[in-house]
């Protein structure tokens, strides 16, 4: 059974692998990390735990019991109870209920263990598949997104206030 888990340092060559193995497939719906992302990853991964350790954000890995990750789940800009939260999952898991599951746990984590009451998302108008994992995880549209907020494309912010919605 897979567990989300808290990003750490052992996690690393697991993350690459996984990037590394989805990057094509992410492209398709976000903007591609490019070559300097895999080239420095040490140093970015480095800094993501640095953020994590401040604070400002909160990273988790989907871990399957194998090992590999199955998908990232994270809190960003952590502040006055709320974050954004981002994800995404391997192709090979991408439409069997993971991200939407898994999006559930993290609102269950982000209101009892970092005491977080309300979560965003942005998703390009484009991904269907985003939206409808959104808004099963409770999460509504409440506006419009800046292209340079969800990979350069017209997008929607979702939320959800994780007071009112506790047993979605």
């Amino acid at each position: 059974m897979p567990e989300l888990k808290r990003l750490c340092a052992g996690h690393a060559p697991a993350v690459l692998a996984f990037e590394l193995a989805n990057r094509a497939y992410f492209a398709a719906s976000v903007s591609d990390r490019g070559d300097d992302y895999f080239d420095r990853f040490t140093d970015r991964y480095d800094a993501l735990l640095a953020e994590q350790e401040a604070g400002i954000c909160a990273f988790h890995v989907l871990v399957a019991e194998d090992g590999s990750v199955l998908g990232r789940f994270n809190l960003v800009d952590i502040e006055d109870g709320t974050a954004e939260l981002g994800y995404r999952v391997a192709q090979h898991v991408a439409g069997h209920g993971v991200a939407t599951a898994t999006v559930r746990e993290l609102c269950r984590l982000a209101a009892q263990r970092y005491g977080l009451r309300t979560l965003r998302a942005g998703t390009a108008r484009e991904n269907a598949a985003s939206q409808r994992v959104l808004t099963k995880a409770g999460f509504v549209p409440v506006g419009p997104a800046d292209p340079a907020d969800v990979g350069g494309k017209p997008g929607t912010w979702y939320q959800r206030d994780l007071a009112l919605q506790r047993n979605v």
